[in-house]
């Protein structure tokens, strides 16, 4: 046994949609389920598409965000101005 595994909470099922147009980083969930998770996916893309997000990839995983948008823009700013 791993106690390492053991003592971490167990992960939400999220869909992580990344965009190149604006450049950003999107969780939704947590989802009970892979299946779930992945039944959702398309309709995540399909919003942000009419939002005028572009180059939009979408992937089911197993994590726990911090954040659920991340701006990459800002976050370069932001690592650069130190």
């Amino acid at each position: 046994m791993n106690l390492f595994q053991f003592n971490q909470p167990e992960f939400g099922w999220w869909v992580e949609v990344n965009t190149l147009v604006p450049r950003c980083t999107y969780y939704f969930g947590p989802f009970d389920s892979q299946k779930e998770a992945q039944l959702s996916r398309s309709g995540y893309v399909e919003d942000l598409y009419e939002e005028e997000a572009r180059d939009i990839v979408a992937m089911v995983k197993q994590c726990q965000p911090d954040v659920l948008t991340i701006f990459q823009d800002e976050a370069e700013l932001q690592i650069s101005s130190f």
